[in-house]
């Protein structure tokens, strides 16, 4: 076999292997709705399968998929986003009915499967509200400005620290 057709394999069985791993699963409210963030790896080129579930009672609820299959009881209240390393699920007038372990799984077909998950367990009186953490988090370029601004602000005497 020619050594570059080889490395050229094995690159690929890499970027396909670790390609959608699942690095955290984030639960919040906003408004009446609980919106859950699942982050992940983004280095494949191959189009990654989701799932989010809840797990409640023993029983598992598929809330919203790849797949299509989901509870009729939540088709209507989900509402699915997706970005470049974040898939978002919003489900909307959550209750305490609504409690129980949230799970995200990724998975990429082909010649070597994988699946990856995270869950979270939510309790509607213990849930944060959304808002300026994840803000930060999500899209800290501004704080970057701020920070690097300030020696020259206060050059200006705009502000004293």
């Amino acid at each position: 076999m020619n050594p570059t057709i080889g490395i050229a394999l094995l690159l690929t069985v890499l970027q396909v292997a670790r390609g959608q791993k699942v690095t955290s699963l984030t639960a919040c409210l906003v408004n009446q709705s609980l919106r859950l963030d699942c982050h992940h790896e983004n280095t494949t080129t191959t189009p990654i399968q989701y799932e989010f579930s809840l797990t409640r009672d023993t029983k598992k609820w598929v809330l919203s998929g790849s797949n299509g299959v989901t509870r009729p009881e939540y088709s209507s209240r989900t509402k699915f986003l997706s970005k470049y390393n974040l898939k978002v699920l919003y489900l909307s007038n959550f209750t305490t009915k609504d409690e129980g372990v949230y799970t995200c799984e990724l998975r990429l077909s082909g010649p070597n499967p994988t699946v990856s998950n995270k869950d979270v367990s939510v309790i509607r009186d213990k849930l944060v509200r959304c808002g300026g953490i994840s803000l930060l988090i999500q899209n800290t370029s501004w704080l970057l400005l701020l920070l690097l601004s300030l020696p020259l602000l206060q050059a200006m005497d705009f502000i004293s620290l």
